[in-house]
């Protein structure tokens, strides 16, 4: 039997056998126990710390392709219709990067961009929204690059911003909507369009919107609520059952959102491709579930272990990139919801940055 000396009355007792109750040595014994279990309560709290801390710090070079901006002439647009936007500035960008690990920003004009006005005043806001971006990328070197936006609607107009933003302006790609007034991505109208970015074997970052359909169903619920979401789907079914998708192959589609509500509806997808039997060939020649596993997803508010299960289902984390959604959310936000979620190190590193760059490679010099 161990003996353990007793400091309090110069004695010993043996561990199997404790003091008697009311004793220094029983006092002696309590305090003991008492300073060994904070000693524990406070290193497991430490180490708990330590753990939520470790995936937040996995990457300090992340790369952020969805991130919004407000050019001057467009916010004025917006307020001379009488619709307001939330508050934006360069360093208010920059702080919030800083802060996420963030290097490079991709941005695009806040919504609803070029998906509302008339055709004289789109090219105008396009052209000038596009030069404003490429001046904050000149004058942040190496923080941001961008998406250029085109009035989609407008072929002649979407044709020549097409060329203007990635022959002067080196956009990275572009933005466009999910839906266009009662049209998708995929309607047989933007067609022309689709032909010179697949040409261009453009990336085109898709955002949603409310539709017309459905903007105001719920009066306690705001579209962006839940309609962004099922937008994105939306358009995704219209570009992969019109076959648009299968058509332009070389357009590297990246939708918001990890799909939206995609990845829950995949078996409605499938026996719809069944029900289209030989229509479903000509539209879909590889298959309905090829065309989904070629398209990229941000993590923007798809961060959480429900959405990333589902959308696993479906594709590597070859295809999965990180976005913040910033300014409507923070990198925090996105850095906690991945770095919770089962990723390993090198998954963590693919999709903070690696796989940007594979699509993006011009942003290797900017690091």
């Amino acid at each position: 039997q161990q003996s353990v000396f007793n400091p309090w009355v110069g004695g010993v007792w043996c561990s199997c056998c404790p003091p008697l109750p009311g004793t220094r040595a029983a006092a002696a014994v309590r305090e003991m126990a008492a300073k060994k279990t904070a000693a524990g309560r406070k290193a497991a709290s430490k180490n708990k710390s330590k753990a939520k801390r470790v995936p937040v710090k996995a990457s300090p070079r992340r790369i952020d392709v969805h991130h919004h901006f407000v050019s001057p002439t467009y916010s004025a647009s917006l307020k001379a219709r009488g619709q307001g936007h939330i508050a934006w500035s360069v360093q208010k960008s920059i702080e919030d990067m800083d802060k996420s690990g963030i290097a490079t920003s991709l941005t695009s004009l806040i919504q609803p961009a070029m998906a509302i006005g008339d055709v004289p005043g789109n090219r105008r806001l396009s052209r000038e929204a596009n030069e404003y971006a490429a001046k904050i990328a000149r004058d942040y070197p190496g923080r941001f690059g961008s998406y250029a936006c085109i009035p989609f609607t407008d072929t002649e107009g979407a044709l020549k911003e097409i060329e203007y933003a990635l022959d002067t302006l080196k956009a990275e790609g572009f933005c466009l909507m999910t839906s266009y007034g009662s049209k998708y991505l995929g309607d047989p109208a933007f067609f022309p369009v689709l032909e010179e970015l697949n040409r261009r074997k453009a990336i085109v970052y898709v955002h949603p919107l409310a539709p017309q359909c459905c903007a105001a169903i719920l009066p306690d619920v705001p579209p962006a609520t839940i309609e962004y979401a099922v937008d994105s789907t939306r358009t995704m079914a219209s570009l992969v059952f019109g076959g648009g998708a299968a058509k332009y192959p070389d357009i590297r589609w990246i939708f918001s959102h990890s799909g939206g509500t995609t990845p829950f509806l995949l078996p409605r997808f499938i026996r719809q491709e069944q029900d289209m039997k030989g229509e479903a060939i000509k539209r879909m020649p590889n298959g309905v579930m090829h065309e989904y596993k070629k398209f990229y997803y941000e993590t923007a508010q798809g961060h959480h272990a429900g959405a990333l299960d589902a959308l696993l289902r479906i594709i590597p984390v070859s295809q999965i990139l990180y976005g913040t959604d910033f300014p409507y959310r923070d990198g925090a936000e996105v850095n906690d919801g991945l770095g919770s979620y089962r990723f390993s190190s090198s998954d963590r590193m693919a999709i903070d940055r690696d796989n940007a760059l594979r699509l993006m490679p011009r942003l290797k010099s900017y690091s």
